[in-house]
């Protein structure tokens, strides 16, 4: 019995261990125990515009054109699977000026994946994403911003950091619209600030990239009444 006990006790606590950094995104304390940033690092001021899931062949093009014409450059989380499909795509996103990031291989949840598997999603992912934008990536976020502990180990040991938000346009909703996306992107935005958007609905409500880039010129104008300028989630190394 006691061995028994040993045991379960020993499953529960693995159990803990791999799941633990799922709780990141909504719990600022383990995400700083964890060293997983949700905000800008090494104090570096202005605003983060991230979009996570592209590329996408109605979005990402959408996106682009809003960004160009209201003058502001963001930093794009690159799903494998949909660079496979889009592939020139991720090209003109950095010819663009803008940063292209990791969002995995495969929109899938850590938790529910092995460690082999979770391994060989990063390797394609980093390959998939440099080998078609034609630059070197250094950030990792990960589908639905859900970490393992063996996911998070992976991309530490890959070089990547990961990488979270603090403020979301919850754009992924079929009830979301651009005045709402604007409110919970903004509220109280402070210098430091990762903002979390999607130019693509392949993983979310049909056209959500649209109300999404209708929105992205009243998120311009509350960055730039901040005083804050627009930066890369990373700076290059």
């Amino acid at each position: 019995m006691r061995v028994r006990m040993v045991a379960a006790v020993g499953a529960v606590g693995a159990v803990a261990a791999w799941s633990v950094p799922a709780a990141a995104p909504v719990a600022p304390l383990v995400a700083r125990a964890l060293r997983i940033p949700r905000r800008l690092e090494d104090g570096r001021r202005g605003v983060a515009l991230t979009f996570d899931d592209g590329p996408d062949a109605r979005g990402t093009p959408a996106v682009l054109e809003q960004l160009g014409r209201i003058g502001v450059t963001a930093t794009f989380f690159l799903v494998g699977e949909q660079v496979e499909r889009n592939a020139s795509l991720a090209a003109e996103i950095v010819a663009a000026g803008h940063q292209v990031e990791l969002h995995g291989s495969r929109h899938r949840l850590h938790l529910l994946r092995s460690p082999h598997a979770l391994a060989e999603d990063l390797r394609r992912a980093i390959a998939t994403v440099e080998d078609a934008a034609g630059t070197p990536t250094n950030a990792y976020r990960p589908p639905f911003g859900v970490f393992s502990r063996a996911s998070l180990d992976g991309v530490r040991r890959s070089g990547r950091r990961p990488v979270l938000w603090s403020r979301w346009g919850r754009d992924w909703r079929a009830s979301a619209t651009p005045d709402s996306i604007v409110r919970d992107s903004t509220a109280d935005l402070v210098a430091g600030d990762i903002v979390l958007l999607h130019d693509s609905d392949r993983y979310s409500a049909d056209g959500s990239w649209r109300r999404t880039t209708a929105a992205l010129p009243l998120i311009a104008e509350s960055v730039v009444a901040l005083g804050e300028p627009f930066v890369s989630v990373t700076q290059s190394t």
